[in-house]
């Protein structure tokens, strides 16, 4: 199992106990006022990522968070975090955490960074499940901890029906889009944007017409290689949304090409490189 599969079910265990002990209702206080200090599972989720590490509050000159104060469509909440702090071979941002408070499965995601990044940068769609303080928490290669939060209206997100068919979803799974923002023969960092088609089921949403739960299966692992070298790689849970996309930075090398792979949750892999379409 891998460090976000750990997580998950660390945080999972300590919930089922809390509620199993009458302690206070796990989502009490999530509210536009409430102190995102104060939240309970967050606590959980701090001390099953982080330990007692110290995690500094992050301004906007040192990680940015963006999400709608109140979402249009739960089930597909734009969310961009980027770090201005410098991606050097001597120092860099090595990994950036999506935690939701609120959600069945609060650990979003964890996404990877290199130097050859260039930019610690992701832009992706969440499911959000209920009124929740959203976190970014970026680690530094030397183990320093900067988080930033937002609270985001929304509400039903994990259990909404897929927007595809189920055969439709499962004739296009794993085919990959992919469209490169900037000159990919330069040496500023190129903005790749990445499509996958996945239903990424939750296991929370029930089928309409069989009112049977569909179960869980959606990516667990992405990877992306510029000339045979990581340049971006995550691991992912059910909260990203149906389709997974993704938008983040990379340094060109040289005339080499993007190399995309992803795993689900139930070991299906797929590995290529997409045809990229410059802008």
């Amino acid at each position: 199992m891998n460090r976000l599969g750990r997580a998950v079910a660390a945080v999972v265990l300590a919930l089922v106990a809390a509620v199993a002990a009458a302690a206070e209702p796990p989502l009490r206080g999530f509210a536009p006022d409430a102190d995102p200090a104060a939240s309970a599972i967050w606590q959980k989720v701090r001390a099953s990522l982080f330990g007692t590490r110290e995690i500094a509050p992050a301004g906007a000159e040192v990680l940015e968070l963006q999400a709608p104060l109140r979402a249009v469509d739960a089930g597909v909440v734009p969310v961009s975090v980027r770090s201005r702090l410098p991606q050097t071979g001597a120092a860099y941002v090595a990994a950036i955490y999506l935690v939701v408070d609120a959600n069945p499965s609060p650990i979003s995601a964890i996404f990877r960074f290199v130097p050859e990044s260039g930019r610690a940068e992701v832009q992706t769609r969440l499911r959000i499940d209920q009124y929740s303080h959203l976190r970014a928490i970026a680690e530094t290669n030397d183990g320093r901890l900067f988080m930033t939060t937002r609270f985001v209206k929304a509400s039903g997100g994990c259990s909404a029906a897929p927007a595809a068919d189920a055969a439709a979803a499962l004739a296009s799974i794993g085919q990959m889009r992919l469209r490169l923002i900037g000159d990919p023969a330069g040496r500023e960092p190129v903005l790749a944007q990445l499509q996958i088609s996945h239903p990424n089921h939750t296991g929370l949403a029930m089928d309409p017409m069989t009112r049977q739960y569909t179960p869980a299966h959606y990516l667990r692992q992405l990877e992306v290689r510029h000339a045979g070298r990581l340049v971006f790689s995550a691991d992912l849970d059910f909260s990203i949304s149906e389709n997974p996309w993704f938008r983040f930075p990379f340094l060109p090398q040289g005339d080499g090409r993007l190399e995309v792979e992803a795993v689900d949750t139930q070991g299906r892999r797929w590995a290529g490189v997409p045809t990229p379409h410059a802008e």
